[in-house]
């Protein structure tokens, strides 16, 4: 995966007319780069270069005693050093004498904004003085390609994920009932969780997220010791990770009063936007949109169906992590900097998730997984046609 990995960058590169992409790390198990599960796979100690050429080969400068582990990963060739990287870096940068450097900072990109500000400094003093040192450029276009652009076999692997996800909800809904805490519920599916031998898709403490009723604290809080009470909308934000790719799905359940066989009507209407906005946003995208305009079709929606806008993005990439890659489907806030603007490509995998409030009973969201193809977004999940109702 990672060779492959390696290849398509090169072919970015290409496309992107940058001469060398060089990330530049320390201490990775420690403050680890997020592009360093794609292109190496591996930890390393002391300053250490990853440098793939638009031409030529990867070569790797690490710490003399980290030379055996990096160049057990294949991928580079591998050249170690004792006492300074310096002399060999430059070294290596005058044999492919790149017009451009992409490094591993970004304004926009936290994907492709790994090197820190001591490392920034360092490698601006390192460069200062060589016909390098006016070279340097964002690496985040290279980054956001790379990760968004999934191959068939990491489609394969966040569909494993999302169908492992989608059988543990089914579970769930089994067991839950009136007077269950939203920890107790967490607590059962994370059991479910430890017997299947996989892992959450982020940390325990938030996965799943158990919401329910009106005034929750939300997907963002984690579980709390709110009782589920009949009349309640309940969500739950959860996903797996399998053969380290992630799922992200979110579903809602009402829990029946006494008397009643369905949902009230408030209920139904706000749940069937929220189903509608998401199938219209799957129904319309395309490679070479803006994020924005994804955005757009579904807000308008909502708002066109007399309810507040969606607090949030509709959607954002999901691969190796849940928040994987730079393309986003959002709205044009300053808090998204330029992503709005990116353009949708092939092969991307987002989600779909806005959300309403319904007064007096909870919120109504639903959380599904697309793979963008030309003609539109194929679901990798199943979506949720209906409100659960317990």
């Amino acid at each position: 995966m990672i060779s492959e990995k390696i290849k398509q960058a090169v072919g970015i590169l290409d496309e992107e007319g940058i001469d060398l992409w060089l990330t530049f790390v320390r201490e990775s198990e420690v403050s680890s780069d997020p592009v360093l599960d794609l292109i190496l796979g591996a930890n390393c100690t002391w300053q250490s270069a990853f440098m793939i050429p638009r031409k030529g080969d990867p070569v790797a400068i690490v710490g003399s005693l980290d030379e055996a582990r990096i160049r057990g990963t294949g991928v580079y060739e591998v050249i170690g050093y004792t006492k300074s990287i310096k002399e060999t870096l430059l070294e290596q940068l005058e044999k492919i004498s790149p017009g451009s450097i992409a490094i591993n900072y970004s304004m926009n990109d936290i994907m492709a904004d790994g090197l820190s500000h001591g490392m920034y400094l360092i490698l601006e003093a390192m460069f200062e003085g060589t016909p390098f040192e006016d070279k340097l450029v964002s690496s985040e276009t290279i980054v956001s390609k790379l990760r968004g652009r999934k191959s068939d076999e990491e489609i394969r692997r966040i569909a494993a994920a999302v169908k492992s996800t989608e059988e543990l909800f089914e579970r769930v809904s089994k067991i839950m009932k009136p007077g269950m805490t939203e920890k107790e519920v967490a607590a059962s599916m994370l059991r479910e969780v430890d017997e299947e031998g996989i892992e959450t898709s982020w940390e325990r403490e938030l996965c799943p997220s158990v919401f329910t009723g009106p005034e929750s604290a939300g997907a963002h809080c984690g579980p709390t010791d709110r009782k589920i009470e009949k009349g309640h909308v309940l969500n739950i934000d959860f996903g797996v990770r399998v053969k380290q790719y992630c799922s992200d799905l979110q579903r809602s359940w009402y829990f029946l009063r006494d008397g009643e066989t369905s949902a009230p009507t408030e209920v139904v209407r706000a749940f069937d936007t929220i189903r509608d906005a998401i199938a219209l946003a799957a129904e319309k995208i395309r490679p070479g949109m803006e994020g924005r305009a994804i955005d757009t079709i579904a807000r308008n929606h909502i708002i066109e169906k007399g309810y507040e806008e969606y607090p949030h993005a509709l959607g954002h990439q999901v691969g190796r992590k849940t928040h994987d890659g730079a393309g986003l489907l959002c709205p044009e806030w300053e808090r998204y900097g330029n992503l709005p603007y990116l353009k949708v490509e092939e092969g991307q995998v987002y989600t779909l998730e806005p959300r309403i409030q319904i007064p007096g009973y909870g919120v109504a969201t639903i959380e599904e997984i697309i793979v963008v193809r030309s003609d539109g977004g194929e679901f990798l999940s199943h979506p949720q046609t209906e409100i659960f109702l317990v």
